[in-house]
């Protein structure tokens, strides 16, 4: 083994550990950020610039074969890409007029529901046994349409609350989002044996960006979340509940299989967050704590997301226990 396959080795262990613990490595390394503020207080400055190179990394990733999934799929994929920006947007909405929140963090919560998909859901869906193609193709066709959808959303949503400008969220998502993933998608195509060679370290770019996006938030944040941290968690864990069960319920009533259940109730709930804490700190600089519940949202989704897949597979292994004992019953 010479030293470039060595290292590629290294690094791609370290990708894969990385991905598995991807929740336990931002919880330790945003509690140091929060104690250790003065190391990060610089990263917000550049939070797009490290959201790009996450999209980037995930345009690297996505193949021809992945289009063919959102072409061979379009009901379905059509089906879930209106879930995602409708139970999510809508949630948010309600939570920030139920619960009578100030500007900022309806501003916030809004954000985290107008965005798209994100890439963790796609780890998510594999762990639980769903339909990984389904979860992948809704993730990449949310992904694409996120630069007209996402500000329209927030425009409607967060009107109420804040002066929202239209286009410059169009810019800012196509600039952080669409111009960094189609890139991606070209390199991939052009130089695609390369790529492939370093497929398996590619999640650690985008793995290293987010945590380190989340890192600055929670650093420059740390007096704010003194006063309003455990508001904010709540705030979270109820609108990604409302999303996996909302999720799952409508996915029910489409009448698909557990796989395609699963997958559909994961993308609805898993989103790109990090895009809501970009779009905040970019767009929304008056609003300082509008980038928080997109911070909280990058660590919760990851755990709830975990605990959703075990029980999706413990209610899997009960339902094919039961169908072997009805079979076993029928036989006698």
């Amino acid at each position: 083994m010479n030293k470039e396959t060595g290292l590629l080795y290294l690094l791609g262990k370290a990708s894969a550990f990385l991905s598995k613990y991807f929740a336990l490595v931002i919880v330790l390394t945003s509690a140091f950020a929060f104690m250790r503020p003065e190391g990060f207080t610089w990263i917000p400055k550049y939070t797009a610039f490290f959201l790009g190179t996450a999209m980037f990394g995930m345009g690297l990733t996505i193949k021809k074969q992945d289009f063919q999934i959102v072409f061979s799929r379009p009901k379905e994929i059509f089906a879930g890409c209106v879930l995602q920006y409708t139970i999510m947007p809508f949630a948010a909405y309600l939570l920030a007029v139920v619960l009578n929140l100030d500007a900022d963090l309806a501003l916030g919560v809004i954000l985290v529901g107008c965005c798209p998909g994100g890439t963790a859901s796609n780890v998510i869906a594999y762990i639980a046994k769903g339909d990984v193609p389904l979860s992948v193709g809704m993730t990449i066709a949310s992904t694409l349409i996120a630069p007209l959808v996402t500000p329209f959303l927030v425009y409607v949503l967060a009107g109420a609350w804040v002066e929202v400008s239209f286009w410059a969220m169009v810019m800012s998502v196509v600039n952080i989002v669409l111009l960094p993933v189609i890139t991606g998608i070209i390199l991939n195509s052009l130089f695609h044996d390369t790529i492939e060679k370093l497929g398996a370290i590619l999640p650690l770019v985008s793995i290293v960006a987010i945590v380190t996006i989340i890192d600055g938030i929670v650093a420059v944040s740390a007096g704010k979340l003194m006063s309003c941290g455990l508001i904010v968690i709540a705030l979270v864990v109820l609108h990604n509940g409302i999303g996996l069960g909302m999720g799952l319920f409508m996915a029910k009533v489409m009448k698909v299989n557990y796989a395609k259940e699963t997958s559909i109730a994961i993308e609805v709930a898993m989103q790109n967050s990090g895009l809501a804490v970009a779009l905040a700190t970019v767009n929304f600089a008056a609003n300082p704590l509008a980038s928080l519940p997109g911070a909280v949202f990058s660590v919760w989704h990851n755990v709830s997301g975990s605990m959703f897949a075990s029980y999706r597979i413990k209610e899997l292994e009960n339902r094919d226990a039961a169908a072997l004992s009805n079979n076993a019953l029928t036989a006698k």
